[in-house]
């Protein structure tokens, strides 16, 4: 658990510069699931009940029509707040926190406590936040005797004042021990948020929706504009959130069911409501940071040796394929796109678990989580797009992965998704059959210790695990290479000495200017021995 405001602040300010970065031209299509009406006779509740609103029946079906009548409305924008709120800095913001005395859910019995971020600074638009109980919704009424104010900030905040909503939520429950109520998810911003599973420290975020990511034009920032906590049982292991998602584009109704652990699971279930034609639609986007690791430390002058909330996106196809595409740090805007006919499971992972290579006592890069994206339903036909944006900091979240159905999207359509996330260490097993990819570096191409050679780039590639790394070095095995744009002109596979580690080592050549595709795996006895490697390089 890390209670300092200001690292809490430098991971979302991540998500805030992501908006600000250029973009490039790609046109992918999206699609419609269509789902059929849920049979509920209760009246819809109002979507977005004001503070301090009367008790209100509540359903997530309830919800979900509320959430459609709203498509059919124009699109208002949510009001920016005023007075004391308004005026809030960021140095004001660091001072402000959550009295932890104050806590909802604190009864005997109770795994779960719910906290609440203020509103101010960058986050200048309320949330409702209501508690629902046996069928009937209630809003949590926060005023500013909920939080605890610092420094000379305390006598400038008027005292025991109702708060119009506010900026967020998280929960907490005991997730590394039995006496201490470690932070397990945060909601805000937008409609991003974070878990973690046990271990594990925050790093990459997931969000509700993502609307015309890395494309030409501006993107579209669908928010949670409400949110519906239901009040676990005494002893309950699992808790309920409900969400309302709103956007000039499209309305939503979320439903989170989360099951804290070793590996922390939610599963998802989200109803759209198109009020628009969308470009490209992003479905269970991820949101993670790449700065270097091996293959393009040159140019960071820094004592770690890496730096990244992930380093890898894992997507593992319906033909029992895993495709292992190693991240990076581009010198432009980055796109790529893994089109399948239907997709098992896809996720950011951070594999390298080892502290002596990033060196960070501060950060420990190595305890951030994995995700993976489970469908719990058929999505058909679509793709995973995979950004990557251009950055020298680390605080700048520059990695993006969503799943892109493959039908457009039009205004009046209605969809469902229903999904998966897992958080947690996820890191690969070497029991399995196929061996998974440790590590990728590159550098300049020719002979080590020689002078390189300007028109190659060295690719080294390790494999470990699975029935390959039992086999002998003089086993009958071989590399299966292909390269676009571009071509091999030296490649070796052998395995090293006193290790279970093969290493494949290509050399390529490439036009200036180009975008090179490069996948590798190793296969023998008539089939595939390893994960399938993937590497995007633009040669400048």
């Amino acid at each position: 658990m890390n209670d300092d405001p200001l690292v809490k602040t430098r991971c979302l300010s991540r998500r805030h510069l992501l908006a600000a970065l250029p973009a490039t031209a790609a046109l992918l299509a999206s699609t419609a699931l269509p789902f059929a009406a849920w049979a509920d006779d209760a009246a819809a509740p109002a979507a977005g009940a004001q503070p301090g609103a009367a008790p209100q029946k509540f359903s997530f079906d309830m919800l979900t029509e509320a959430m459609r009548a709203k498509a059919k409305q124009p699109y208002v924008a949510p009001q920016k707040v005023t007075s004391f709120l308004g005026q809030l800095r960021y140095d004001d913001y660091q001072r402000i926190q959550y009295n932890p005395d104050r806590a909802r859910w604190d009864f005997d019995g109770s795994f779960f406590r719910v906290d609440a971020f203020h509103l101010g600074w960058l986050f200048d638009t309320p949330v409702t936040l209501d508690e629902v109980v046996d069928g009937t919704a209630q809003d949590f009424t926060f005023t500013t005797d909920d939080f605890i104010y610092h420094g000379d900030l305390a006598a400038k905040v008027p005292q025991n004042t109702p708060l119009p909503g506010v900026a967020g939520f998280r929960l907490r429950y005991p997730l590394n021990r039995a006496d201490i109520y470690d932070e397990l998810v945060a909601f805000i911003g937008a409609s991003y948020f974070r878990a973690l599973g046990e271990g594990n420290t925050y790093g990459l975020s997931a969000r509700g929706l993502a609307i015309n990511t890395g494309l030409s034009g501006a993107e579209e920032f669908p928010r949670f504009s409400a949110f519906y906590l239901e009040r676990p049982a005494p002893g309950a292991q699992s808790v309920v959130i409900n969400a309302e998602l709103d956007s000039p584009s499209v309305t939503g109704a979320y439903r989170f069911v989360m099951t804290p652990g070793k590996n922390t699971v939610m599963d998802v279930t989200a109803r759209l409501f198109f009020r628009a034609a969308v470009q490209q639609l992003g479905i269970a986007p991820l949101t993670s940071m790449f700065l270097y690791s091996a293959n393009n430390r040159t140019g960071f002058d820094d004592y770690r040796p890496e730096v990244h909330d992930s380093d890898g996106l894992i997507i593992r196809r319906a033909d029992g394929d895993t495709m292992w595409r190693a991240l990076n740090n581009p010198p432009k805007l980055g796109s790529s796109v893994f089109s399948l006919d239907a997709v098992k499971s896809f996720g950011l992972h951070q594999r390298d678990r080892n502290f002596d290579n990033y060196q960070d006592a501060g950060a420990h890069y190595e305890t951030r989580p994995s995700i993976d994206v489970e469908p719990l339903d058929d999505w058909g036909q679509g793709a995973v797009r995979l950004v990557e944006i251009p950055s020298e900091l680390e605080v700048n979240d520059n990695i993006v992965a969503f799943w892109i159905p493959a039908a457009p999207v039009q205004a009046g359509q209605e969809m469902e998704f229903r999904y998966r996330l897992t958080w947690g260490d996820l890191r690969p097993d070497g029991r399995g059959e196929r061996a998974y990819v440790s590590d990728t570096r590159t550098g300049h191409g020719g002979v080590s210790g020689s002078k390189g050679d300007p028109n190659t780039r060295k690719f080294v590639v390790d494999f470990k695990g699975g029935i390959l790394s039992r086999m002998p070095g003089d086993a009958a095995v071989k590399p299966v290479v292909t390269v676009s744009n571009g071509k091999v002109v030296t490649q070796t596979l052998f395995k090293i000495t006193g290790s279970d580690i093969w290493r494949l080592v290509l050399d390529v050549s490439a036009a200036d200017n180009s975008v090179v595709e490069l996948t590798a795996h190793i296969a023998g006895y008539g089939r595939k021995l390893t994960e399938i490697w993937l590497y995007q390089w633009m040669k400048d």
